[in-house]
This record gives C-alpha cells, sequence and structure tokens, in this order.
C-alpha cells in the first residue's frame, strides 16, 4: 500500500484548519491543541483506574463478526480497575469501545473542552477508547460519517486512514462497515488480496496529547503500540451527500443486516465475505 505520512501542525487557527483540511476533506495531526486542558496533564491510566475503577465496562476482541452476535456486541465484561491492570500487566487483545464518559464518569467532563476548531462538535458523545499493546481495530468507517477529533492519552497509537474514494481498493464487505477481516494492513497478503497495493491512504502515529482529524467517511485501522486510550469527539457531516449515507447506514443498511443476519446466519456472514473478493477483483479486471 502507498502511505503517505499525515501532515502535522505544532498549532493552527480556526480559519486555517477549516481552509487547510476540513473543507478539502484532508486529515492532519495537531500536536498542541489541547495543551490547556486539565486532562493533558491528569489523564493517564492510572488516574482512571483511579476515578472510575468501579464502573463496570464492555470488552471487545479482534474476533471476526459473527451472524449470532448484534451490533458492537461486547465479548466480556470487567470492573475497569480490573481492565488497566491488565493492561499495565500484560499485552490483551481486549479493547474498551465508545466508552461514553459523559454517562458513565461525569467528573471527566471539567478535564476537557471542547476546541473552536470550526465544527460543529456534538456536545452528547465525547467517547473514550482503551487498547492493550499491539491491540488493534480493524479496518472501518463510522457509521454517521462524522467528521472527528482523535484525541490520544499516554503511549503512542498507529493510526492508518483512507479517505473514501479508495472504498474500492480495501474490499469493503457488503451491507457493512468494514473491509475483510483476514486483512493484516500491517502486513497485507498481496497475493490473496492483490488489488490493495492501489490503495493511497496515510499514515501517522499519535502520542500523548495529540489530535488527529478524520474526515467524513475515512477508514481508519488502529494499532496501540503501547497500552493507552483516547477519545473522540464528532461533528455531523457538511456534505449532504455524505449525510445521506449516514442516514441510509443507520435507518436501512444496519437493519437489513441484522435481519439477514437472523433469516441466514453463517451463511450471510460468508456469503458477504466473498462478495467483498470477487466484487473487488471484479472491479479491477482480476476474475
Amino acid at each position: 500500500m502507498e502511505l503517505q505520512q499525515i501532515a502535522r501542525v505544532h498549532t493552527i487557527s480556526k480559519k486555517a484548519f477549516v481552509a487547510k483540511y476540513v473543507k478539502p476533506q484532508k486529515p492532519v495531526v495537531i500536536e498542541s491543541l489541547i495543551n490547556d486542558w486539565p486532562a493533558y496533564t491528569k489523564w493517564s491510566l492510572s488516574y482512571i483506574q483511579e476515578i472510575a475503577g468501579n464502573k463496570k465496562v464492555s470488552l471487545y476482541d479482534d474476533r471476526h463478526v459473527k451472524h449470532d452476535e448484534g451490533f458492537n456486541q461486547a465479548h466480556a465484561t470487567m470492573k475497569m480497575r480490573d481492565y488497566i491492570h491488565l493492561l499495565k500487566t500484560a499485552p490483551t487483545n481486549y479493547r474498551i469501545f465508545l466508552y461514553n464518559l459523559m454517562k458513565e464518569v461525569p467528573d471527566l467532563r471539567q478535564d476537557f473542552k471542547f476546541p473552536d476548531v470550526g465544527l460543529r462538535l456534538l456536545k452528547q458523545l465525547p467517547m473514550l477508547f482503551f487498547g492493550g499493546e499491539n491491540s488493534k481495530v480493524f479496518m472501518h468507517h463510522d457509521i454517521d460519517w462524522a467528521n472527528i477529533l482523535h484525541f490520544h492519552f499516554e503511549g503512542r497509537k498507529q493510526c492508518i486512514l483512507f479517505p473514501p474514494s479508495e472504498t474500492k481498493n480495501l474490499y469493503k464487505v457488503p451491507h457493512s462497515l468494514i473491509t475483510r477481516e483476514d486483512i493484516d494492513f500491517d502486513h497485507p497478503d498481496y497475493e490473496k488480496f492483490p488489488v490493495l497495493k492501489k490503495a493511497k491512504g496515510y499514515i501517522c502515529h499519535l502520542n500523548h496529547g495529540e489530535t488527529l482529524y478524520m474526515p467524513e467517511g475515512y477508514w481508519h485501522f488502529m494499532k496501540y503500540e503501547t497500552p493507552g486510550f483516547s477519545m473522540s469527539l464528532r461533528s455531523l457531516p457538511r456534505k449532504p451527500k455524505h449525510l445521506g449515507y449516514a442516514l441510509y447506514n443507520i435507518f436501512v443498511m444496519r437493519h437489513f443486516d441484522n435481519f439477514m443476519r437472523r433469516r441466514k446466519g453463517q451463511a450471510w456472514i460468508d456469503e458477504k465475505n466473498e462478495k467483498a473478493l470477487t466484487k473487488t477483483h471484479e472491479l479491477h479486471g482480476l476474475m
């Protein structure tokens, strides 16, 4: 794959951010956007363990999607203190996905601000994500096609992004938000997935306190290079076409997929994965 380093800026004005990145829909890493947040100095795994240790959390690993599992169904549960202890002591594939800190730990709300960068950020949806060393989040794009500000805390995290225009090269699974789950985007198998060679994307490595802007509908693959966690703030898509995609995903695609899982079982999952392969190869004249 052809991966370009994501542009980095130390700071940026609202006007420049909108003009250079939001309007042309290009990703960027802002290194010092949140240096004035209390979270910049306070937030660590130990701090979260202290303030939210008693909270029961849903955990996800890297197993493939199964027909009998619901949308975003958790694979295990654990108290936050035990989960963070696990992160600190041993590699684990368990991750926390979409942890609603406004609901679960309201005190954390005092530690951050909503940046004035020209995006209408949704105040109800700050979400936290946690992962252990080398744990991965499979390639996907978000159901709502949001503009996303992704803030990382503690450790280092690798992010690989592709714009929506590269969907044709990524072996997207029909009626879903993911690519084929057997693709290792760290070490792609070009014999099995030759079209990946044509994919042009971006890569960065986030450190504590850095912010990644992901434009609307961008595919993203995340790997925690060390134990750590991130927070995302999101803004609805600005382009009417993208808002239409989001509404379709939420109100049509998701429900149709769930219906077909109930009706056809694992055969539906297998059929979609096969179509991801054959349709991509047909599109590129490889069948």
